[in-house]
């Protein structure tokens, strides 16, 4: 699926055959509270009754408005969550949104695609 919101970001999100749900936000993206919204509402519509673990990719995302950080803080079907980033201003940005909003399920920052999924299979 990929989701262009109005103006806003457009994100991709898939649920792959391993059972991970992968959303994948572009470089430099702004999100905004619609678009946490649009990619929570997917999630949950894509998982069904089933809750699944979400690897997030959000390598060089600019900015998650406060709006957006609100929905994240949302219970939703993901059992446990990984932040993907690429750099210390994305560890940065992480940190930031973990440390203001309690996450509705585990949830930890990787640089490594392979740490973040080993962990994602934890569950």
């Amino acid at each position: 699926m990929t989701e262009q919101n109005g103006e806003g970001t457009a994100a991709v999100l898939t649920l792959e055959a391993d059972g991970i749900l992968r959303l994948k936000w572009p470089g430099g993206a702004d999100i905004s509270e619609a678009d946490a919204e649009n990619a929570m509402r997917h999630a949950n519509l894509l998982c069904g009754e089933d809750r699944h673990p979400m690897l997030v990719d959000m390598a060089t995302t600019s900015e998650v408005s406060r709006g957006a950080r609100a929905v994240f803080g949302r219970p939703c079907q993901a059992s446990r969550i990984a932040l993907l980033g690429s750099s210390p201003v994305d560890r940065v940005l992480a940190n930031f949104i973990l440390g203001i909003s309690k996450p509705p399920c585990p949830t930890r920052f990787f640089i490594s695609r392979k740490d973040a999924l080993d962990w994602l299979a934890l569950q």
